[in-house]
């Protein structure tokens, strides 16, 4: 069940990436690295890395990999949240 509600956060999470890089928020122009595609393409490889490093851990029973997942994929949404209503 762990592993099931991880996958779905993670493709959540998926979902998220690219929204916000493609919202134009002036916050992004902040950081012209975020926009290169390359730089894009390895944001997305560091999201699965850690997409699968929850997976493995709650694999193995070791519940604290899938609270710590629970917990970005939380701080992941909130940030999300504020940059698409505009709140920052």
């Amino acid at each position: 069940m762990a592993i099931l509600f991880i996958f779905l956060l993670g493709v959540g999470n998926f979902a998220l990436h690219p929204a916000i890089v493609d919202s134009g928020h002036p916050l992004l122009d902040q950081m012209p690295w975020l926009t290169h595609v390359l730089s894009r393409r390895l944001s997305l490889a560091i999201e699965f890395l850690l997409l699968l490093s929850g997976l493995l851990l709650a694999s193995e029973g070791i519940v604290w990999g899938a609270l710590a997942y629970l917990g970005y994929s939380l701080l992941n949404a909130i940030s999300a949240w504020l940059i698409l209503s505009g709140r920052v």
